[in-house]
């Protein structure tokens, strides 16, 4: 009886030992899959945005080119713009994106 009282109490430890083991791993499982929940959705929300409403960089690229239609854009030199090229490369450069790539 003796003995089976040590093996009970034996088993019991580690089982004890066993549960506190698997606790932590699944805590560190719980922050792992939180933080890389926080980076998929914040990359989403980039890709989320609502596609018929545009950003400032683009109505910032819609305003300079009707100043262009309006003949009311001018260069750096106060010249009025005449070529369309030469109007977007103004406007992309105004909204601070890439300008266009001839192939």
């Amino acid at each position: 009886m003796n003995k089976e009282k040590k093996n009970a109490k034996k088993v019991i430890k580690h089982i004890k030992s066993d549960i506190q083991t698997f606790k932590k791993e699944a805590r560190e499982d719980r922050d792992l899959i939180s933080s890389l929940r926080t980076k998929r959705d914040h990359k989403r929300s980039d890709k989320e945005k609502d596609p018929k409403k545009p950003d400032k960089k683009q109505k910032k690229v819609e305003v300079v080119m009707r100043e262009f239609k309006e003949k009311s854009l001018k260069s750096s030199s106060g010249k009025p713009v005449k070529k369309r090229d030469q109007a977007l490369a103004i406007a992309m450069n105004e909204a601070g994106l890439s300008k266009k790539k001839n192939k």
